[in-house]
C-alpha cells in the first residue's frame, strides 16, 4: 500500500506541474498571425444576399438536355479521333513528368502504359454501358499520378495530370475496347473521355437503353444522399447532376432504378427508393429558391483538381450546378466558355471589362473566363461585381518567384480576390487574365 500511496502522490504532483507548465509565458513573443485573404470575410458569402431580381422562368428543356446525357448511347460508334484519344500520350515524356514519390518518371512506365492501352482494337467494341459508382476517368490506364515539376507553384500536388474527370454513378458511357490486360476499358461520356476500371461499369443491351431514355425522369437535388437496393445494400451516393429512371411514386417517396454489376460485366436492374426532398421529377424551374437550394448542394465540397477525391473544380461545379436545371455544359472552363452570347474582351482595360460586366452581364447565367478558370457571375455587391468559383489559390509573386496563396474551395469573390495579400501578383489578378464572358440563356 505505501509503493501505491507514493506512486499516487508522485501522479499527483506531475500533474500539478504539468497543468503549471501550460500558463503563457509572458516574456515569449507571440508569432504573428497569418495573412489572410479579406475577400472570404467582407464579401458576403451567403448565396441569398445575391438573389434578389431573379427572372423566373425554365432556362432549358428536358428534350434537349436528355440529347445531350445520352449521346453516348446513340452514336454507332465512338466519336473521339484516336488522335484525340491519345493526346495524353504525346504530352507526356521523361522529360516533363514526375511520379508520386516527387521523382521523374522513368521511360519502362511510359513503355508498359503503351503496351496495355492496346488502342490497336481503339473503336472496336462501341458497346452501351453504364457506370456503377462515382469513377475518376484518367487520361492513361492507371491510378497511378502524373505529376508536372512539383518545384513550382501550381505543380505538384493535387494536380495529377491523368485525372481527366469524374463521372458520376449511374450514367451513360459508350465503350470503346479493352486494355491489353483487360483491367481497364477506354469510354466516351457525354462530356468527358478516358479510361475507367473495367469492374466499375456494367454493359446495358441497346433494347434496354431505349427504356431508360424514355422513363420518367427523376432529378437528384441532395448531394451524397445514400442509396441501397431493396435488401438495404449500399450502392452509392447521389451527386448533384445524376439523373435516374422513376418506376413509381407514393407518398413522399420515390422508387427509381438503379444498376449494379452482376456477372462478367452484365448490368442488374434494381430497384432503389428515394425521399422526395432528394430528387425532382423532371427538370427545374429558375427560381431564388431552387437556385440557392443547388447552390448550397454542389458548394458541399473543397476544390478536387479534375474532380479527384469527390470533389469538384471550377468548370465541374458549374456543370452540376446547371444539371438540374436542364442546362447541359462541356467539361472543360474552355468549353464552357464558347456556350451561349459569348463577349470577348480583348484589348480592353480592366477598367472598360467591369463596365462591360456591368452593364450585359445576367446574374446567375453569365460565365467570366480566363485562360484555366472560370467563374460564375451572380451580381453587384456595394457597385463590386461578384463572382461564385471553385478555386485552388492567389497567385503571388516574391523577389520575382511564383507562388500560391491557397484557397481550396469554392468561394464568392471580387475579381481583386487576394489584393490584400503582400505578395500579391496584380499582373496575375483575375480580372487583368478575364478573357471573355458569355451569356448562357442567350
Amino acid at each position: 500500500m505505501r509503493y501505491i500511496a507514493y506512486i499516487f502522490i508522485a501522479l499527483l504532483f506531475a500533474g500539478c506541474a504539468q497543468k503549471q507548465d501550460l500558463q503563457p509565458d509572458k516574456n515569449v513573443t507571440e508569432l504573428p498571425k497569418p495573412e489572410r485573404v479579406s475577400d472570404l470575410y467582407k464579401v458576403d458569402q451567403n448565396v441569398s444576399s445575391y438573389l434578389h431580381g431573379i427572372h423566373e422562368r425554365y432556362i432549358s428543356s428536358l428534350e434537349e438536355y436528355e440529347k445531350s446525357y445520352f449521346k453516348p448511347w446513340n452514336i454507332p460508334t465512338i466519336d473521339i479521333s484516336l488522335k484525340e484519344a491519345m493526346w495524353a500520350y504525346r504530352s507526356f515524356r521523361v522529360a516533363n513528368s514526375y511520379g508520386e514519390n516527387l521523382q521523374p518518371l522513368k521511360q519502362s512506365f511510359f513503355d508498359d502504359i503503351n503496351a496495355r492501352s492496346n488502342f490497336a482494337a481503339y473503336a472496336t467494341l462501341n458497346k452501351p454501358a453504364i457506370t456503377l459508382k462515382l469513377l475518376n476517368i484518367r487520361a492513361f490506364p492507371t491510378d497511378k499520378p502524373l505529376l508536372m515539376n512539383p518545384k513550382k507553384a501550381g505543380e505538384g500536388f493535387p494536380f495529377d495530370y491523368m485525372q481527366n474527370s469524374s463521372i458520376a454513378p449511374n450514367k451513360p458511357i459508350l465503350v470503346s475496347h479493352f486494355s491489353r490486360d483487360k483491367e481497364w476499358v477506354f469510354i466516351e461520356a457525354s462530356f468527358a473521355y478516358g479510361w475507367v476500371k473495367t469492374r466499375d461499369i456494367a454493359f446495358v443491351p441497346k433494347k434496354y437503353t431505349k427504356l431508360y431514355e424514355e422513363a420518367q425522369k427523376e432529378f437528384i437535388v441532395k448531394e451524397s444522399y445514400p442509396i441501397y437496393d431493396g435488401q438495404k445494400n449500399f450502392l452509392f451516393r447521389s451527386r448533384i447532376g445524376m439523373m435516374l429512371p422513376e418506376i413509381e411514386e407514393y407518398g413522399e417517396k420515390y422508387t427509381v432504378l438503379t444498376i449494379s454489376n452482376y456477372k462478367n460485366s452484365e448490368a442488374y436492374y434494381i430497384q432503389s427508393d428515394l425521399p422526395k426532398e432528394s430528387a425532382h421529377k423532371n427538370i427545374l424551374k429558375f427560381t431564388q429558391e431552387n437556385i440557392a437550394k443547388i447552390f448550397k448542394e454542389v458548394s458541399h465540397v473543397k476544390y478536387g483538381w479534375g474532380g479527384m477525391y469527390g470533389q469538384r473544380d471550377c468548370s465541374s461545379i458549374l456543370r452540376d450546378f446547371y444539371a438540374p436545371f436542364g442546362l447541359w455544359l462541356p467539361r472543360n472552363s474552355y468549353e464552357q466558355s464558347k456556350v451561349g452570347n459569348v463577349i470577348s474582351f480583348e484589348g480592353l482595360s480592366d477598367a472598360q471589362k467591369i463596365a462591360l460586366i456591368k452593364e450585359k452581364a445576367v446574374p446567375f447565367e453569365t460565365l467570366l473566363y480566363k485562360k484555366g478558370h472560370i467563374l460564375l457571375f451572380v451580381g453587384l455587391k456595394n457597385d463590386k461585381v461578384i463572382v461564385f468559383h471553385a478555386t485552388w489559390g492567389v497567385k503571388t509573386k516574391k523577389n520575382g518567384k511564383e507562388g500560391r496563396f491557397i484557397i481550396g474551395r469554392p468561394i464568392l469573390s471580387t475579381l481583386e480576390l487576394g489584393s490584400n495579400l503582400k505578395d500579391y501578383d496584380k499582373e496575375a489578378s483575375l480580372l487583368t487574365q478575364l478573357k471573355s464572358m458569355n451569356i448562357l440563356t442567350q
